[in-house]
């Protein structure tokens, strides 16, 4: 597959999976959305396509030349370059900043979601089905992430399928991947294979994943191919109903214990800020600059 692109369009590659690998680091932001705010989602979907049958035969035929031209190797590795380097050195800044000064990190991404609805809000048209599409959308995503944590087994099957449904609630915008796996009572068991490289756990998971992005990714595009306001508007709803969990004003209920000892709220109380306080100027600010 020829790719022309010029160094600035790899470069705005680069810098979006970077935002992407940034925003994928915080609990409850997907890197989807981000890949929806900066224009690319469709080509990501399109991308992820191509690891098909044909693509499979062709590593399998040892025919490695046919298999590098038929996918996009820019659009891969300036996307996944800048993904990674986020991942890599953004890690303990971001968990600092999670620790320390998560009201002003949440603001900064409440802020860029929030502006980035009303942007997309503007393209659509004023149809009684797109109206309805992105009320479902909210009203699905928002009970969605308020869901407590659940207990669960751990067999294979059930790994497979947390791997899959993960995975395609990580490509959609709004919904963390990461959220869903502590939803479905997987998350802790999940971490705690990744340390402890529990290769049969991490092969399910990954299984799961493969099956599920390859698979909704076509549904995606199809819907996008044949009903754009519609299913635009189905993703923005998902964007506005995400807005609860990245509210930055919250109280802790519940805690989950990690393998290493520590303990992480995972159920909270949305609250109003005190407008009386300083904290809530630097919120508006932070959130202003997202």
């Amino acid at each position: 597959m020829s790719e022309k692109r010029g160094i600035k369009e790899c470069g705005y590659l680069f810098l979006t999976g970077f935002l992407m690998g940034s925003a994928d680091v915080v609990p409850g932001v997907s890197g989807g959305t981000i890949a929806f705010i900066m224009g690319i989602y469709e080509e990501l979907l399109k991308t992820i396509k191509l690891f098909n049958l044909k693509f499979l035969r062709m590593v399998c035929k040892l025919q490695f030349k046919e298999a590098l031209d038929y996918l996009p190797w820019k659009f891969i590795g300036f996307l996944g370059g800048g993904i990674v380097l986020a991942i890599a050195s953004l890690v303990h800044l971001i968990s600092w900043a999670l620790e320390h000064h998560e009201t002003y990190l949440m603001s900064m991404f409440f802020g860029l979601v929030g502006a980035s609805i009303l942007l997309v809000l503007k393209g659509l048209k004023p149809k009684p089905g797109v109206f309805a599409s992105v009320l479902i959308g909210s009203i699905f995503a928002w009970w969605l992430v308020g869901l407590p944590p659940s207990e669960s087994s751990h067999t294979p099957m059930v790994l497979f399928l947390s791997g899959m449904i993960a995975i395609t609630a990580m490509i959609l915008p709004g919904i963390s991947g990461s959220f869903i796996l502590l939803v479905l009572g997987q998350y802790a068991y999940v971490i705690n294979a990744i340390k402890e490289l529990e290769l049969f756990t991490l092969a399910m998971v990954a299984a799961g994943c493969l099956v599920g992005i390859t698979g909704f990714s076509r549904i995606l595009s199809w819907l996008l191919a044949r009903h754009y306001q519609i299913t635009v508007g189905l993703l923005v709803g998902f964007m506005i109903g995400s807005l609860r969990k990245i509210w930055p004003f919250k109280n802790e209920l519940t805690f989950l214990q990690k393998p290493n000892g520590e303990s992480i709220a995972i159920t909270f109380e949305n609250t109003m800020p005190d407008f009386s306080g300083n904290e809530w100027w630097l919120c508006l600010i932070a959130a202003l600059a997202g």
